[in-house]
Parts: C-alpha cells; structure tokens; sequence
C-alpha cells in the first residue's frame, strides 16, 4: 500500500491564521529571551559588550548631529531611555517577522535572527577598547534565540493526522487541535520566559560592581581644598520662587553625554595619562591626585545643544586640580594646539591647549562636585571643567587621558560630525519668572544670564517691543559663573511677550539673530509670552 502524504498545500490549509500570530509571539519571546542571555554573557566578558547597548552606542555615534540635536531638544536628558525605548520596539518587530517566517519560511526566521547576532557581534567588536572576546555575548544571546525560535515554531507545523498514519498501517496519534501541538508550543514558551528571567537575575547578580562603586564613592571623604573658593555671596541667590538657584544641587544637574551604560570606575583601578607632544609624559593615579593641592572654584557649564531659554546649563562647586599644572609637568611641545581627552568609554573631546594653560582660567581635573565626590553618571572619579567652552569640547566625564597634540592631526568625538572645533560658549539669557500667567501691575521679572570667563556686565527686559528696561544684577562669586537678575515691569491686563537680552563685561551684547544649536551653540533672544490680569 502506498504512504499517504500531506500536500503542502494541505499544510499550508492546516495553518490557522492564529497559528502565524503564535509564531510571532515565538519570535518575540526568543528575542527577548537572547537579549537577556546576551546581558548575561556581557557581565561576565564587560559590559559595553551587550547586544543593545553595543548597538545602541553605534546607533548614538553613527546619527548625524542634526538628529542628535533634534533628540536632545525634545527629549533633553530623557534621550537614552528614548533611544533604547525606539531599539527595543524595532527589534521586537524584527523579531516577530522572524518568528512570522520561520513558520511560512523556513529556515528564513532562523536566517534573520541569526543575522541579528552576527552584526552585533561586529558592532560590538569595533567598539572603542573592545576585545574579541566582546563577540560572545551577541553570539551565544542570539544562538539560544535561534534555538528557542526553532523549537518553538516546530510546535505550529501540523504533524502527519491519525488518518494518514493508519493509511500507512502505522499507529501514530493526532497532535491536538487539529494538528498542531499548541500544548508543546506553551511548553517551549514557557521554557523561554523562564530562560529570559533566569538571564536576567543573573546579568543583574553579576553586575553589582556598579552597586559597589558606588559604595566606594558613598564611603570616600575627599581632602580638604589646598586653595578654598570664596563663599557665595548673600545676595548671589535671590530666592525667588521658580528662578533657578545659583548653585545647581547635583540630583538636578543636567547630563548629556554618548554613555548608554554610565562607567563604573573604581578610584584604585583610575589612573590619568598625560601624552603625546610633551617632553616628560607620565601616569598619575588617584592616591597621586589626591595628595596633590586641590582647589576649588565655582564654574557653570552649559551644553552646546542648549536652545535659547533651555536648561541644559549648570552651576556647581568644583573641587580639583589645575589642569594647566599637569601641562606644565608634561611639558608641551613647540607646535601643540590641542589637547585630545579620552573617557574611559571611548569619548573624545579637543580642547584649545592655550585655553588649558591660561593662568586665568580656573580648568579643573575635578574629583568633588558641591562638598561630594563627583556622582557617578557626573564622570566619577575623575572629569574635566573647563570654564568657557561648551561641554562637547572640554567636559570629558571618566576621563583617563589627556593627549597633547594638534587640531591639524586630531579632532573630538563631535567635531567630524559637524560641529565646531572650538566652542566657546556664546552670551545668553533666559526668563524664569513669570511663566504663564502674572497679575496685572508691577510684574517681577526674573532670571539667569551668561558669559562665562567674561562676566555679565548688564541685563535688559522689555514688554511688547517697548522700551528696554535695565535689570539689577545679583551678586557672583566672578564670571566664570552665571548671573541671577530681577526688573520690575507695570503690565496692564492682557497677554504680553517679554524678552531678555544680556551684555557682557567688555561690552558685547547679545545678539538678536536666531540660530540653531549647531555648529556652534544657539543665539537670539529668549521670549516668553505671559497672560496678565
């Protein structure tokens, strides 16, 4: 007697439309499922290594900076969560549609999730300090997904029926519902959820160095500043409600930087080099720098994607020492313009030598931030403040060296995507208060204004195109730091726009031409519009 066989036609028949969303789901599951094996493989090889945030470090150095700026200006310091949010959606699709094909293409699905690993195992390999070994995690996280993909769709094929196999003499048995062995597909879902879970404890249990650091940063007590800065004066700080202080508390400091993982760097295993086009290079490490004579000193930083009225700006207390003193040490060469800041995650950033050297200027290598130690997504151990320049060009967080050469042979992270090489912070001010509404009368109008290294020598506000009306400023502890302001303005009942405008020490004032934020920082003046009555 001849075998009876299923047409694959008649497959293709059994195949509910049900059955392509289980398949889906598969896929979706054993993506995830890889995922968590990858954290799992990536705590134990580094970190940096994970599938996603390998992937998404490529994603944030491979975007150009139009769409850097774009993400910032609407996501501010929400942009990481927004960019693994975005990642995570489109690799569950992905996923889907190789759980999608598997069942109607096989081995197609495998193919495509297979794929998946190999990219971010190249990817993760060319990151900045990665290893070979960097490959693993994408490797092993997303051949456990094609595995559990497999096994789960084979579930969703329909298996020769009862009829057919006692046509064949045989006494094979029906799968349930029609075919399909739905119950053994539960199985194997069930089987990778719980691989998921178990990958993710263990990813989490192996990654407590973070959890450590942080508690050598929560037990650390810095050294007492060789040189002490001037305390705030009294009426630097106006205290009025909804102006921002003088003095920016740690928790409320922006942060914008390329880390998707923030370093983990224990003090005892940090150290600094200083290189390159310098007669005497060498290496200091953290018992070295803390035993060298710190000083403190108030400086504002400000982002260079801060858009006019923004808040990516901030002022603190920092504690460090003199970047110009490690110059000296090195001993540059003749012909040196730049010196290159390396984080410990790969960032760079160039920054003017002569900025660096400037006996004026108070640069730091900063260890204390507000009578702490640095915060650990603020650079801990170890960062840069440069007073006057956007952060992209001088800011460097976890920074391990500084390599003195020419802007000729190098450039920063951000300079070969189309910003500036220098960045010098521009003249701004913002409005604070009022917002929204003010009753009619005398309105307070109060905020912030900068023009660091310079100073800000005076700050006008004015009404519906009216007359500019002087501000009084607030006290400041020097001009390396921003400055608080407040005016009185008679508003009758209505809306009103009100605008700001600032002037700097040596007289230059702020210009009213709008401009984007990059290449070079945003100008124009910052409005607000306020309804009176």
């Amino acid at each position: 007697m001849t075998q009876a066989t299923e047409s694959p036609a008649a497959a293709q028949a059994d195949r509910s439309p049900g059955d392509t969303g289980w398949a889906a789901l598969a896929g979706v599951l054993a993506g995830g499922a890889g995922l968590a094996v990858a954290e799992l493989v990536a705590a134990v090889v580094a970190p940096g290594a994970s599938t996603l945030f390998a992937g998404g470090a490529a994603v944030v150095d491979a975007v150009p900076g139009w769409l850097k700026d774009f993400a910032v200006q609407w996501f501010g310091t929400n942009d990481k969560a927004v960019l693994l949010g975005t990642m995570g959606v489109v690799l569950a699709v992905g996923a889907a549609l190789a759980g999608w094909l598997e069942l109607r293409r096989p081995p197609f699905g495998a193919l495509l999730m297979g794929a998946v690993g190999v990219v971010g195992a190249m990817v993760a390999v060319l990151r900045p300090d990665a290893t070979p070994l960097w490959a693993l995690p994408s490797i092993v996280g997303l051949g456990a997904a094609v595995l559990l993909l497999r096994a789960a769709v084979a579930r969703l094929r329909p298996v020769p029926s009862r009829r057919a196999a006692s046509g064949s003499g045989g006494s094979g048995s029906a799968a349930p519902d029609g075919g399909v062995d739905r119950r053994g597909f539960l199985t194997v879902s069930g089987i990778t959820v719980g691989v998921a879970a178990l990958a993710l404890v263990g990813s989490r249990v192996l990654s407590a160095g973070s959890t450590a650091v942080s508690a050598v940063r929560d037990k650390l007590r810095l050294p007492t500043a060789r040189t002490t800065a001037p305390p705030v004066p009294a009426g630097a700080d106006l205290k009025l409600d909804g102006l921002t202080p003088y003095v920016t508390p740690n928790p409320d400091f922006y942060r914008i930087d390329t880390a998707l993982i923030v370093p983990q760097v224990n003090p005892e295993d940090w150290s600094l080099e200083v290189h390159g086009l310098v007669e005497e290079p060498f290496t200091i490490t953290w018992d070295e720098l803390l035993a060298l004579p710190l000083e403190e000193h108030h400086v504002t930083l400000a982002c260079v994607s801060n858009t006019v009225g923004g808040d990516l700006i901030g002022n603190a207390l920092w504690l460090g020492y003199p970047i110009r003193a490690l110059l000296e040490r090195a001993k540059p060469r003749a012909g040196a313009d730049m010196v290159l800041s390396r984080s410990t995650d790969g960032f760079t950033a160039g920054t003017p030598l002569e900025v660096l050297q400037d006996p004026d200027r108070d640069s730091l290598l900063a260890i204390g931030m507000n009578g702490e130690p640095l915060p650990v997504e603020h650079g801990f151990p170890a960062r840069l403040v440069v007073p006057g320049l956007y952060g992209y060009v001088s800011a460097t967080k976890w920074v391990t060296s500084l390599e003195v050469t020419t802007f000729d042979a190098d450039q920063g992270y951000w300079t070969p995507r189309g910003w500036s090489a220098l960045g010098p912070i521009k003249i701004e001010s913002r409005i604070d208060v009022p917002r929204g509404s003010a009753p009619a009368g005398a309105v307070t109008v109060a905020g912030v204004a900068w023009a660091q290294h310079t100073g800000i020598g005076k700050v006008e506000v004015r009404a519906d195109d009216g007359d500019w009306v002087t501000a009084e400023l607030a006290e400041t502890v020097g001009p390396d730091t921003w400055r608080q302001w407040h005016a009185s303005i008679d508003l009758a009942a209505g809306n009103h726009t009100l605008a700001v405008r600032a002037t700097d020490a040596d007289g230059l004032v702020q210009t009213e031409a709008e401009a984007p934020p990059a290449p070079d920082g945003a100008t124009g003046w910052h409005t607000v519009t306020v309804s009176v009555g």
